[in-house]
């Protein structure tokens, strides 16, 4: 709000309630205070950017801090300094006079001296008979001196902004890093999973990078990464682990596959009346087991067979595997279809297809014929249900992206 305004050699300068506020305020520094003049301008030039200053404006507070005679500042001391604009100017590397009143004003906005105007608005003191100065017309620096604590934290925090910045992008980097070379060892290797759209997610989160990136940009792309990097992990963990215990358990586990085959198929009787309902050759010179992955990964890429299950969530490969038989039922797979598969993929392999049949249930004709088909290339070692989860989970991240 301005309340009026000052004549000076420059036009008339409005007079604001903020510039008032702040001549009041320096009547209030403590008695006997003081602060080194120069430490108090080295915590302005940290806190710069806080106090929207540029490099011209800390030569120009410089160029006044060396017209006070002592290197503290002190309250009961004389803290107004009257130099001509031409002392100004030589002191501050020979700066324009149009630049020089702009950041004079700067530093007056950001609260670090005041004006004190002479009726005439030149600058000058006033002297006793003594000849000691009695009072000057000039610029005030007592907002230094009140100010002092307030800027030694600005400067501290701006110097941990700066460090904790310098550490998150040392971080992505080394985060960056490993991502790359996570991919390219999966692709290089050949590892089951939509690698092109994890390297696609990858190059969008590098792209977004700022050239000035702030400590908030930062971090946030850090955790995007860090996220990324945890499901790369999970998901070559998960199929180390698998390859693992196919080498090592391959005689067992066709033996629980097939028990537990026994268990769930033996609901229902055979059928073959859907489509392509050949039954899968039993020569399987070439069968390997097929990976199972995690039951909440498989929830999360197919959450509707949720609903089939006990009171319409599933907590369990048992609950899993019971909804399944109700989802085959309602597609119109047959019991014989779903058996084979249960044999050739193992049952909660089976369970996982039916939930992927389902979430894709309208871009299938005949879902029958379908599993079928995958149960095939199953036994034949030629399907994994990696990239199917890993296509439906892109799929929900990017719905919920859209709607989020």
């Amino acid at each position: 709000m301005q309340i009026g305004s000052v004549t000076t050699p420059f036009g008339r300068r409005p007079v604001t309630l903020a510039l008032v506020k702040r001549q009041i305020e320096t009547s209030k520094i403590k008695p006997g205070k003081t602060a080194d003049k120069w430490k108090v301008f080295r915590d302005a030039s940290e806190a710069r950017e806080l106090l929207g200053l540029q490099d011209r404006s800390l030569a120009v507070l410089d160029a006044l801090l060396s017209f006070h005679p002592d290197n503290e500042l002190r309250q009961e001391a004389q803290l107004i300094v009257f130099p001509s604009n031409a002392q100004l100017t030589l002191r501050a590397h020979g700066i324009a006079g149009a630049t020089l009143r702009r950041h004079l004003a700067l530093l007056v906005e950001a609260g670090l001296i005041v004006r004190k105007d002479s009726p005439n608005g030149k600058r000058y003191p006033r002297k006793d008979k003594a000849g000691a100065i009695d009072s000057a017309f000039g610029f005030d620096l007592s907002p230094l001196l009140l100010r002092t604590d307030e800027l030694a934290m600005m400067a501290q925090q701006v110097v941990a902004d700066r460090f904790a910045l310098r550490r998150a992008k040392e971080n992505l980097t080394i985060c960056r890093r490993d991502v790359r070379k996570l991919i390219s060892a999966a692709i290089e290797e050949g590892a089951p999973g939509n690698w092109e759209n994890i390297e696609g997610i990858y190059i969008g989160l590098v792209g977004r990078i700022p050239r000035s990136a702030t400590l908030g940009d930062v971090n946030s792309i850090l955790a995007e990464m860090g996220l990324l990097q945890r499901e790369i992990t999970n998901i070559l963990e998960m199929q180390q682990k698998d390859d693992n215990n196919s080498t090592n358990d391959d005689h067992s586990e066709r033996h629980i596959q097939n028990s537990k085959t026994e268990s769930i198929t033996e609901l229902e009787p055979s059928s073959g009346n859907e489509q392509g309902a050949t039954r899968v050759d039993d020569n399987r010179a070439n069968w390997k087991p097929v990976r199972s992955f995690p039951l909440s990964m498989v929830t999360r890429a197919c959450p509707e067979i949720a609903i089939y299950g006990p009171g319409g969530t599933i907590g369990s490969w048992r609950e899993m595997m019971g909804a399944a038989v109700v989802v085959r039922s309602m597609l119109g797979v047959s019991p014989s279809a779903y058996q084979e598969a249960c044999e050739v993929m193992g049952p909660e392999n089976a369970a996982t297809a039916i939930a992927c049949i389902l979430e894709r249930i309208g871009h299938i004709n005949s879902p029958g014929g379908y599993l079928r088909d995958l149960t095939r290339k199953a036994a034949r070692g030629e399907f994994s249900l990696g990239p199917a989860l890993m296509a439906l989970l892109r799929v929900d991240g990017d719905s919920d992206r859209r709607t989020g």
